[in-house]
């Protein structure tokens, strides 16, 4: 049996690497405020996942993810929170269908 979820797909965040950031407590305000001000109409915006370690572990960022960039081999860096909207842009793309 498949089935499709009514919220599109999370985005990740390496929990590691925002214990560790100066800005982790900011970046993660940052992200899940601007996830649900992009609510749409009937749609629930994306679920924030806090995931272990990608396996990356840069010094002064943090790693975030989403499926499809998963599948896409690609992480994003975010190293203070004026990077959050457009680090989401990025992952929370519509899928081309």
């Amino acid at each position: 049996m498949v089935v499709r979820s009514r919220r599109p797909a999370p985005v990740l965040v390496c929990a590691k690497c925002l214990k560790r950031s100066d800005e982790g407590r900011d970046v993660k305000r940052a992200l899940k405020s601007e996830l649900k001000a992009g609510k749409r109409d009937g749609i629930k915006p994306p679920k924030l996942v806090m995931t272990g370690c990608f396996g990356l572990c840069p010094k002064k960022s943090i790693v975030l993810a989403s499926g499809a960039s998963l599948m896409r081999q690609e992480y994003l860096l975010v190293a203070d929170r004026d990077q959050v909207p457009s680090a989401l842009a990025q992952l929370t793309k519509p899928r081309d269908t």
